[in-house]
């Protein structure tokens, strides 16, 4: 119960609600003075020793703290798992393998995998997705990394068009899809190989362009690093570049930049 009424004032606080107004409930008896005064005194973190989850951080920058799970000792991962579903009735991680999916599942049954953008989640109420943000791939192999960035922006209340396979060496693809590019209020361009499809598009829009550079391609690719340094060197103005494979990024500054459109 305690749990809930936390999740409650943390999205109140989130949305601009002011000390002020949570007194006020107290006073309407909406909320218990008890409650109020332990959501006060908490420290702002969950200290778990192998970690210290930021339960504030919705409240500083609007997102609540997602998990980067590659890496993670499987008992970490479920306990932080636990913990922040049980702070914020979600949780959202990145990175995860499927041998990771199956232990944290034993402990969390409402977790769910998606093996392309190996994304590992709970999600709370269905979330209204506002705006349009345009996520578009160079070639079916980048699409695991747009599928971070879409899911990512879609998790945090983005609506988001996918326009997948539309390379510089077919253009026509792109070119037929320019209203739905036009419309959006933002574009994350996925590319490996040279990495060109954000400089043609950021060519072709008015709207701000994420670039994303993927380790798809042949050995002078470099990993990526090939594709980096083309959309980094673009020659089209309004063009940003995220790391390599980083599509978690994108689809974040993506719903930043999609959120003060919408307002």
């Amino acid at each position: 119960m305690y749990a809930k009424t936390i999740r409650m004032l943390k999205r109140k606080i989130g949305e601009g609600m002011e000390v002020r107004k949570i007194l006020e409930q107290v006073k309407n008896n909406e909320i218990s003075m008890e409650d109020a005064e332990k959501y006060f005194k908490r420290q702002p973190f969950e200290e778990l020793g192998y970690a210290k989850l930021d339960s504030h951080r919705e409240i500083r920058s609007g997102f609540p703290e997602v998990v980067f799970c590659s890496g993670k000792p499987e008992e970490y991962l479920i306990s932080i798992y636990q913990k922040l579903y049980e702070l914020n009735g979600e949780v959202f991680g990145t990175r995860a393998s499927k041998e990771q999916y199956e232990r944290v599942r034993q402990g969390l049954p409402e977790v769910v995998y998606d093996e392309i953008s190996h994304i590992l989640k709970v999600e709370g109420k269905k979330k209204k997705q506002s705006g349009n943000i345009a996520v578009c791939t160079a070639g079916t192999a980048d699409i695991p990394v747009a599928e971070e960035a879409a899911q990512t922006a879609e998790y945090f209340g983005s609506y988001v068009e996918r326009i997948y396979d539309v390379g510089v060496s077919g253009i026509h693809r792109l070119l037929a899809k320019m209203e739905v590019l036009q419309k959006a209020n933002c574009i994350i361009a996925v590319a490996g190989m040279e990495g060109a499809l954000a400089t043609v598009i950021g060519g072709l829009v008015s709207k701000p362009v994420i670039a994303v550079p993927t380790s798809v391609g042949y050995g002078a690719n470099m990993h990526g690093l090939s594709a980096l340094l083309t959309m980094i060197n673009s020659c089209a103005n309004g063009v940003a570049v995220v790391n390599i494979d980083n599509g978690y990024g994108a689809g974040y500054i993506a719903t930043q930049i999609n959120q003060l459109a919408i307002v």
